[in-house]
């Protein structure tokens, strides 16, 4: 929803200049604040809880906002006085008008970084308790903020004569305050506070950062990956960053919404079964995980590639957001879409190093991914423009998985995924019939002129619902235990309700 009121609102020259505005504190909050907390501050916070109690534990959180806190401050304010260099290290291709309107929406957006960064010390006290809850649910605040500034605040600067793109700001910078708030009473009543006793020579501190220094080269090399695909993008013209971004927020829906949280519920327990010494238990959990994972990403690689065209035209289709726009967002997602898969494995299999309190031996992987990217990039964006940077993001998140589980199978011996790769067969034959079914329904109907027409968008919800159904069907037949459970999971809490 966030995104369609931005799409309607702000023609893309300008989102252009605020998504490029918004990438460049959002990768610093992957390395200061998710990163930070999953990679090196839940498996420690929990090594602590369960070796010396939850007081202790409670002492290292507070030991570890006293290190935090500082740095998160001193990076906001190098990030504001030095926006001119980040942009141009993100954004050289912008014209003089995009770069300087980039370079003043930067100023204005960087201190998200030390409120996101906060928010994920918050959430890796609450992870490690196990508490899933306000840390899932408290992002949603950010585009809450992002709406109603939108809805509200353009009008009144409009009459104003002020710059419109000032409610995205304000948006992003209230969301921001949310997230931190709308956690703070779940992690006092779990015996937390951010104002906790704590030194940062406690050794459960000490080994956090050293945690922490090796996590940030390998997520240090995605931000790179990150910087070549928004200079390749700067580079094409009025639209690609923006169309980029779309097709980025459509995939990153089972990317993130299933995948990482899979995967972040999974950690703790992880942190646990490995600090026990029980490896075969530890790697049975992994592979339920990754089974788990595939068994919603695979199906969602082939429906956002199946329907990327009715999908983007029924979301963003209007307002500002042209047809135009509307096919060159589709024919983006439809290559990005490919690596669904790919990304959520990645996401899945991670954890299992940091839960070895490893977080060194993933920077190969991630270096992998940078190369395969740059080289693909450079090779494909003059015949495929945009559309060649998320096909080389697809196939970097391959590479990087292969890497990563040869790397994996090394520290823990055999990883015993035959069962998983059979069933991912399935799930792919599953997906496979399913994709059939809905190019069917959706490929000849008039999308970019008649999207928002009740006939359509009744057409378009009644793919999603049947294709789902086919998929679960298929995979029933086919003897995959996930679509089992997930039946079996929907019918106990209907018969509940009941």
């Amino acid at each position: 929803m966030r995104d369609v009121v931005i799409a309607a609102t702000f023609a893309v020259g300008l989102t252009d200049a605020f998504f490029m505005a918004f990438t460049i504190p959002n990768a610093l909050r992957v390395l200061f604040g998710e990163g930070a907390a999953s990679g090196a501050f839940v498996p420690v916070l929990t090594e602590a809880r369960e070796k010396e109690g939850t007081e202790r534990a409670a002492t290292v959180f507070g030991g570890l906002v006293r290190v935090m806190v500082p740095v998160l401050g001193v990076v906001t304010v190098l990030g504001v006085l030095l926006a001119g260099p980040l942009v141009y290290a993100y954004a050289s291709g912008f014209d003089p008008q995009r770069f300087d309107l980039t370079v003043q929406m930067t100023r204005w957006v960087f201190p998200y970084i030390f409120l996101m960064g906060v928010a994920a010390l918050v959430t890796a006290a609450l992870h490690s308790r196990k508490s899933f809850t306000a840390p899932a649910l408290s992002p949603a605040l950010l585009n809450v903020a992002l709406v109603l500034a939108c809805l509200l605040m353009v009008p009144l600067l409009d009459s104003l004569g002020l710059p419109t793109w000032y409610a995205l700001a304000s948006g992003v910078l209230v969301g921001g305050a949310l997230q931190v708030l709308a956690q703070w009473p779940t992690l006092r009543r779990l015996g937390f506070g951010l104002t906790a006793a704590g030194s940062h020579r406690d050794p459960y501190v000490r080994k956090a950062m050293r945690l922490l220094l090796p996590l940030l080269a390998s997520l240090g090399v995605y931000q790179l990956n990150v910087i070549f695909a928004r200079q390749f993008a700067s580079h094409l013209g009025r639209g690609p960053v923006s169309w980029l971004w779309y097709a980025q927020r459509l995939v990153e829906i089972p990317q993130g919404m299933f995948a990482l949280a899979i995967a972040s519920a999974a950690l703790p327990s992880l942190s646990e079964i490995v600090s026990r010494g029980d490896r075969e238990e530890a790697l049975a959990l992994f592979r339920a995980t990754l089974r788990m994972t595939l068994f919603v990403a695979i199906p969602s690689t082939v429906a956002l590639g199946a329907l990327a065209l009715p999908i983007v035209a029924v979301l963003f289709g209007r307002g500002e957001f042209s047809p135009s726009d509307v096919q060159e967002t589709a024919y983006g997602l439809v290559f990005q879409a490919a690596g669904i898969w790919a990304v959520a494995s990645v996401r899945t299999v991670v954890p299992m190093f940091h839960a070895h309190n490893d977080t060194s031996t993933q920077v190969a992987a991630s270096a992998t991914n940078l190369v395969v990217f740059a080289a693909l990039s450079w090779l494909l964006m003059d015949s495929m423009r945009h559309a060649g940077l998320t096909l080389a993001i697809s196939l970097a998140a391959l590479a990087q998985l292969g890497v990563l589980l040869a790397l994996l199978r090394r520290r823990t011996g055999r990883l015993g995924l035959g069962r998983v790769v059979g069933a991912a067969a399935r799930m792919g034959v599953a997906s496979a019939v399913m994709g059939v079914l809905l190019i069917a329904l959706t490929a000849s109907r008039p999308w970019l002129s008649d999207a928002l027409a009740p006939t359509q968008l009744g057409l378009l919800g009644a793919a999603v619902v049947l294709g789902g159904l086919v998929y679960l069907g298929v995979a029933h037949v086919l003897g995959v235990e996930e679509a089992s459970t997930f039946t079996h999971g929907v019918l106990r809490r209907v018969r509940r309700r009941r």
